[in-house]
């Protein structure tokens, strides 16, 4: 073999047993044209009963077909990325780029200075040239005790590299090596907060006294706290993001920058060279403008009561949309290149010379640059710019890195899924149902705006992305609509199943055949999807329940709030799940008990719709045992008997917070009285009114 012969860094595949999904997923489009050709052909006439109800079922099946459609494009292609790191390092070593790390922060007691900086010192660990290694945290709230734990890490990290090099550690959190699991969830208690900008470099490479308890280099670590000012609107991560952009391209200027959340450590100290094999490779990597990994938590139970694993998504649709042209930007675990992230578009010339694009060099001393750089996270350096729109991450969406990553492939680039055997990176997933539902209504909130948005999949990034990446994205930004089907699916067949009104074919007839078959089609063929991802079968009846909540709660909520802040009668606002939780919640979560615990608008809206449809299965059972009618119900409504049925089983957990519980985390009784109340009242006007 030639030594001048190329030799890919990475490999595609297709994944296997597409021919035979794709088979299955055109059957199953035949079979829901033959519940629509159904339901328009045997409508109620004018004045007979149900014909509305019909209506709206028709329409709600349109829309779960229509839905359908675009969830195809997230399963009709989808590839598998495999690395070879031993070629990256026979090949590149002498001429690895700089690699720049962005650890955000907000809140020091929802996001502990301990998990933090446990995160950062395992950056710091990565096998990689420390001279060309740089960690930055953005601390938004600045806090002393975030300062001060960051700068107790800069010396503990003397000891701790070497160590870690020296007995090949993993993971190189030092919470999760010491403890085998997450960090502590202890909280960071009260800290005290500044409002002025701070930059500080702890620890600068190109020091020759920079370096450990062996004598070897240190990466450059930088603490910044951006100024924040109540008449400047600071924008939020994004905003943070922006300006660490702006102050690294002084310190370091990495050609490569890494953004993570604050609870999400590296769990491999291999994970850049990955990444590395997708910017280098010599004839594949010319359009590759960021590689994103899974979003993957260390505490996630055996059967993830709250569905917080997202095993479907990082599993199955991100493989597909990366068949598709690439993943979606997800906000953290994510390597970009820098000057794509800084507005550049993608032509013929875009292709970088990694062996002579090593040309930053500085002569300031560190204090001259910490003065210097101070003015680029001023709150007043981004006014009449173009920062936030055309140049880093954008501004004005809940969701700022999917608004970001679609804009930088609408470009022209292209983007790269690695879901590694060993995760990359672990978080922390939350630990409460309220925490999971305020997180998901902010993910559908974000991204329902962006489809009303001027950067919308649906028209903006016509013609410049994929069709099958186009419906992909909508796939996602539809998310929060679907909170409306899903309701009067959800009311109305048990509504009319207590009031004795057929909605669906009979037993006998042949029409049933088609609603069968979607109905067990769609479900075996999710519990296989989610099987396949290492999920269990509880886990997957609990996902199921997850998704009913979410579309019930979470997406009206988000719905309601995007609608009225297009009328004008909201602003933008951005929620930072809680990583704390106390030992009473923790025990709980890890026997997989459900967390109430607090009173809320949705916690009433899922109690309110759990005892309707309970009050609507014991009312038909009731006239079932009164009127000896077993037989003629079970003929003429099998299905509506069956979604009520399903209905009552997936809510047993809220029944129980509603009912039996006495613990803590219990369903307030104040929401127990409201729903009870609410359905009662609307089952009775029901019955009155039909």
């Amino acid at each position: 073999m030639g030594s001048d012969k190329y030799i890919p860094l990475f490999e595609t595949k297709r994944a296997r047993g597409l021919v035979l999904y794709r088979s299955f997923a055109v059957t199953l489009s035949v079979s829901i044209c033959l519940i629509l050709f159904y339901r328009v052909s045997y409508m109620p006439e004018d004045g007979e009963e149900g014909r509305w109800f019909w209506i709206g079922l028709l329409g709600a099946e349109l829309w779960f077909g229509f839905y359908w459609v675009l969830t195809q494009a997230l399963r009709w292609s989808q590839v598998h990325r495999f690395t070879f790191k031993d070629r990256l390092s026979q090949r590149c070593e002498k001429y690895l780029p700089r690699v720049d790390v962005f650890v955000c922060t907000a809140d020091p007691t929802i996001e502990p200075p301990v998990m933090v900086i446990n995160t950062v010192l395992s950056a710091m660990a990565y096998d990689y040239p420390p001279e060309k290694l740089a960690i930055y945290l953005s601390d938004d709230a600045g806090s002393d005790l975030t300062f001060y734990a960051l700068l107790e890490a800069s010396i503990f990290a003397k000891q701790w590299i070497p160590y870690c090099k020296k007995f090949n550690v993993q993971p190189r959190s030092p919470a999760a090596y010491l403890v085998s699991k997450s960090p502590p969830h202890d909280g960071g208690g009260q800290s005290q907060t500044r409002d002025f900008l701070s930059i500080k470099i702890l620890i600068d490479s190109k020091d020759p006294c920079s370096t450990d308890i062996d004598g070897s280099a240190l990466p450059t670590l930088v603490y910044l706290a951006r100024e924040k000012r109540p008449q400047h609107f600071h924008n939020f991560k994004a905003g943070a993001m922006n300006a660490l952009i702006r102050v690294s391209s002084k310190i370091s200027n990495g050609q490569i920058i890494l953004n993570l959340d604050c609870d999400m450590y590296s769990n491999d100290p291999l994970t850049v060279r990955d990444a590395l094999c997708f910017f280098l490779d010599e004839e594949k990597s010319h359009d590759i403008a960021f590689v994103q990994f899974p979003q993957c938590f260390a505490n996630v139970t055996k059967n993830d009561p709250y569905s917080s694993s997202l095993r479907v998504i990082t599993d199955v649709e991100f493989h597909g949309t990366d068949g598709c042209g690439g993943p979606l930007y997800i906000g953290t675990g994510c390597f970009h290149r820098r000057d794509t992230l800084c507005g550049r578009e993608f032509n013929q010339d875009s292709k970088i010379d990694w062996k002579k694009h090593d040309d930053h060099k500085r002569q300031q001393s560190v204090h001259e640059l910490e003065a210097e750089t101070k003015t680029l996270a001023s709150c007043t350096y981004e006014h009449n710019t173009q920062w936030g729109n055309e140049m880093g991450l954008k501004y004005g969406c809940p969701v700022e890195d999917v608004i970001t990553g679609l804009s930088i492939q609408c470009k022209g680039w292209k983007s790269v899924y690695l879901n590694p055997e060993r995760k990359a990176f672990l978080g922390l997933a939350p630990s409460t149902l309220p925490q999971v539902l305020v997180q998901h209504k902010r993910w559908s909130e974000g991204d329902f705006q962006i489809l009303l948005s001027k950067y919308s999949p649906a028209w903006y990034a016509h013609g410049r992305i994929s069709l099958g990446l186009q419906l992909g994205y909508c796939c996602y930004c539809l998310w929060a609509p679907n909170c409306l089907a899903t309701l009067y699916y959800s009311i109305i067949p048990s509504l009319c199943l207590l009031k004795g009104i057929s909605l669906f074919p009979q037993v006998s007839s042949p029409w049933i055949l088609p609603f069968a078959y979607v109905i067990f089609g769609k479900y075996i063929n999710s519990l296989v999807e989610f099987v396949w991802a290492d999920g269990t079968v509880l886990g997957w009846w609990n996902d199921q329940r997850m998704w009913l909540y979410k579309r019930t709660s979470s997406y009206l909520f988000a719905t309601i709030d995007t609608i009225l802040k297009k009328l004008g009668f909201g602003d933008t606002a951005f929620a930072i799940t809680d990583k704390v939780a106390d030992e009473d919640v923790s025990k709980r979560y890890e026997k997989e008990i459900m967390e109430f615990g607090a009173t809320s608008p949705m916690f009433v809206v899922l109690s309110t719709l759990a005892m309707l449809n309970l009050f609507c299965l014991v009312g038909a059972v009731k006239k079932l045992i009164m009127n000896e009618s077993f037989v003629r119900l079970h003929e003429t409504m099998p299905l509506q008997i069956l979604l009520c049925g399903v209905l009552v089983l997936v809510n047993l957990p809220l029944y129980q917070g509603l009912l039996l519980r006495k613990d803590r985390g219990r369903m307030p009784s104040s929401v127990t009285v409201k729903s009870s109340a609410v359905a009662l009242l609307v089952c009775a006007t029901f019955s009155f009114l039909h």
